[in-house]
């Protein structure tokens, strides 16, 4: 909202106050003023000149020759290019020696061979934008109204003296959306009175209602509607304080009729329409909802095709306004208008809105009705336009108002006691403050022994409930005023919870070991959104994508991992190795809000470490991957309960993929991409893995016990074992451990062979089993006795021979 300081004056008493100490004072009360722009600028020197002769230039086709009166004891040549300079004009002229806008200095000068003492301006030479001037002086010079004196400061006459306070108005603060809004919330916060315009209603003898009627079919859409009747209107240009008003507050002036429905809504805050009566089509005026598929042309020469949603005021047949939007162009007012029929209503804020983001249409009128106005005010503002009408457009009002007024408002009252209000706000700020307060706020209250009962105005829509009050009291209070107090609590200190805690530890654990952290986005496209996926659902898709490449959420990670990976091979970054913890998204079915689980995954490629020195160079494989997510295991205590098995899955290599599995439960995978896959990335040799992160964190572990270092010798004995190859190996050792009891504490492989010296379809696995007992020496027969049941075990088990 632009406000005019100068205007705000008429409404308010601003002796000893400038813009910017008024901005300060607003901004401490609650409402943020954005910035204060000052019109003029750095233009001085300007004033009003007559053009006595204005002739062609001699040796110039587009500049014209004329003698201008200054107001001065002679008359002064001045050269200008202006298309529609002429003879009799008031212009606005720059002497010499005068400065306009970006510090441009006017001298003397010769055009053409001709003198020329000074310039004679057009608005935008004197810092107004362009896109405010009125379109008839859009390429050309301003022309006062031949009244305006010779001589005169133009720039006063113009209104750049003046300053401009925009304020950031909060959604609550419909009321500030106009002039007498703005008066009001100042008043308060100076403790000075409002002065409301004065409405000079003259009517005739006629009766509107032989002029036009009004019919509502929405009431719930439209609980007030009126309309007054203007006839034998001259449409012209509006008197010049208007137009500057108007170009202030970011409005630019077309006719003066138009400009009157402008004005009204920035003072009141109350949106009109002027309709050409004689357009219309008929004399009445009825309000409905559109048909579907119905159309209208709007005042920007659109056509628009409307639905059910949507409100229309119409003749009775078609429509001729989009309701609280925009007017129809088969009913505007036109340069012959004679008879103007003025609407002035109240429609609620959700159809207004519906309409207004269907069409992209954001109109000033719009703003305010989505907003919500003050239906109190309704018919006032119509009064004050139908009198400016008359007054600037030398109309004549016709007798009565036509309306349709099924509004029915509630008065808001709210009992609060002074007790609540220093509790809530820490103060103890007396009774009488308070009372002062609520008086320049304009509320009416009365006050029983420190209970106030409080009667909201209507224009203050945001005061519904205690706390508004509360808020009320402490912004004209001054919220600098408030004291500050610690609270009274018990102190504790904030810290991680065990999940949490777990998953930094993860996270460092991965970095400790070589790999970076990378974040990347959650949404992805169709194609990607179920590759990898631990757990697939139907992909959720937003309703209003960036693109197709970002339109659905993830259901794994590591896709868009890979898309790093192969970012840094372009980059010639040959060796990769990331990881990313996040969250992924299924679907639980319609009207069901998604499960959000969360994952860890990671991606390597190229070498794993190298040391040249040495002549070592270790390339990324399945078992350094698998070897870091050991390690991650033992630090988060699950080893012994954490089994690999082989599996195929969908885009990884088909004898290089395990799954992963906790207590029997499949958790996730780890493994090679498989080569189509690597191609379509440009990624050489590439492993993989992603995790449930969730599963494995909120895993209970136990406490960790500690045990001496055996004080008595242990026995070692090896096996070399001969089984079919589709054999596993960790099968082999699960078996092992089971049938070795207690006394068999390790159990490790050593070897596998394929070769000659084996059958067709068999391997041998070689393993190192530890056998000792903590409390005693082992004798030879006690760990044979053992060993032989381990032997019997995988023999029954697995068909295994012993390797001779």
């Amino acid at each position: 909202m632009f406000v005019s300081y100068k205007w705000l004056q008429e409404y308010v008493d601003l002796t000893g106050i400038t813009a910017k100490e008024l901005a300060d004072r607003i901004t401490k009360s609650g409402i943020e003023v954005e910035s204060v722009e000052v019109l003029n600028k750095g233009a001085k020197g300007v004033v009003v000149g007559h053009v006595l002769e204005c002739e062609q230039h001699p040796n110039a086709d587009k500049l014209r020759k004329c003698l201008v009166d200054l107001g001065e004891d002679e008359p002064v040549q001045i050269i200008c290019g202006a298309p529609n300079v002429a003879k009799g004009q008031k212009v606005a002229v720059a002497k010499v020696g005068a400065v306009l806008p970006g510090n441009l200095k006017i001298k003397r000068a010769k055009l053409r061979g001709e003198e020329s003492n000074g310039m004679i301006c057009s608005l935008q030479e004197l810092g107004i934008e362009s896109k405010l001037v009125p379109k008839e002086y859009a390429d050309g010079i301003f022309v006062f109204p031949s009244d305006a004196p010779v001589g005169a400061d133009a720039l006063e006459l113009l209104n750049l003296d003046d300053e401009v306070l925009e304020l950031g108005l909060t959604p609550n603060r419909a009321d500030c959306l106009s002039m007498i809004g703005v008066a009001y919330e100042v008043a308060a916060i100076l403790g000075r009175d409002v002065k409301l315009p004065a409405i000079e209603l003259q009517e005739n003898d006629e009766n509107v209602h032989d002029y036009i009627s009004v019919r509502v079919d929405a009431p719930e859409d439209n609980p007030l509607y009126a309309g007054r009747v203007v006839k034998n209107v001259k449409i012209g240009p509006s008197p010049l304080w208007m137009q500057t008003r108007l170009m202030a507050a970011g409005i630019r002036p077309h006719n003066n009729v138009v400009d009157i429905t402008n004005y009204i809504l920035l003072e009141y805050g109350q949106p009109l329409h002027a309709f050409d009566y004689d357009r219309l089509g008929s004399k009445e005026i009825v309000v409905r909802r559109a048909k579907a598929g119905e159309t209208i042309v709007t005042l920007d020469d659109t056509e628009r095709t409307l639905t059910e949603d949507h409100l229309v005021i119409t003749n009775g047949q078609e429509p001729v306004a989009l309701a609280g939007v925009m007017g129809g162009a088969n009913s505007e007012v036109r340069n012959d208008t004679t008879t103007v029929f003025i609407e002035s209503a109240y429609f609620t804020s959700a159809v207004i809105r519906k309409a207004s983001k269907d069409h992209g249409l954001r109109s000033e009128a719009s703003t305010r009705f989505e907003k919500g106005i003050d239906p109190a005010r309704t018919k006032e503002a119509l009064d004050r336009a139908a009198s400016l009408m008359a007054k600037y457009a030398g109309g004549e009002v016709v007798g009565g108002i036509v309306e349709a007024n099924t509004l029915q408002e509630r008065e808001v009252t709210i009992t609060i006691t002074l007790d609540r209000i220093n509790r809530v706000l820490g103060t103890a700020i007396t009774k009488d403050e308070v009372a002062t307060i609520l008086t320049n706020l304009q509320f009416a209250f009365t006050e029983d022994n420190g209970t106030f009962t409080i009667t909201v105005p209507s224009r203050r829509r945001d005061i519904t409930i205690e706390e508004d009050i509360i808020e009320e009291v402490a912004r004209l209070y001054g919220y600098d005023r408030l004291p500050a107090t610690l609270p009274v609590a018990e102190a504790k200190p904030g810290k991680l919870t065990p999940y949490q805690a777990k998953r930094r530890q993860v996270r460092r654990y991965l970095e400790d070991v070589g790999l970076f952290q990378a974040i990347t986005y959650s949404l992805t496209s169709e194609e990607k959104a179920t590759m990898f996926a631990l757990e697939t659902a139907e992909p959720i898709r937003l309703a209003l994508p960036m693109s197709e490449e970002r339109s659905v959420l993830r259901q794994s990670l590591l896709p868009h991992l890979l898309e790093v990976a192969s970012y840094n091979r372009a980059r010639q970054v040959e060796n990769v190795a990331v990881y990313e913890t996040g969250a992924v998204y299924l679907a639980n079915g319609e009207n069901e809000l998604p499960s959000e689980k969360e994952r860890l995954a990671g991606v390597l490629t190229g070498v794993w470490h190298a040391h040249l020195w040495q002549g070592e160079k270790k390339a990324v494989d399945f078992y350094v991957v698998k070897g870091v997510l050991d390690g991650l295991f033992e630090l988060l205590g699950l080893t012994n309960r954490i089994e690999y098995k082989q599996a195929k899955r969908e885009h990884m290599h088909p004898g290089r993929t395990a799954h992963i599995l906790l207590d029997g439960k499949t958790i996730g995978f780890v493994g090679q991409l498989h080569p189509v896959v690597q191609k379509e990335y440009d990624l050489k040799e590439t492993y993989v893995f992603e995790l449930a992160l969730t599963d494995l964190l909120n895993a209970e572990v136990e406490d960790i016990r500690y045990s001496p270092i055996p004080r008595f010798p242990s026995i070692t004995r090896d096996i070399a074992l001969v089984v079919d190859e589709n054999v596993v190996a960790g099968e082999l050792q699960k078996a092992i451990i089971e049938a070795g009891g207690e006394l068999l504490k390790e159990v490790s492989i050593f070897d596998v062979y394929k070769g000659d010296r084996l059958p067709d379809g068999k391997k041998s696995i070689a393993f190192s089993l530890r056998y000792y007992d903590p409390e005693r020496t082992l004798t030879d027969e006690e760990v044979t006795a053992v060993h032989e049941k381990v032997i019997q075990a995988v023999e029954q088990q697995f068909g295994a021979t012993l390797r001779g």
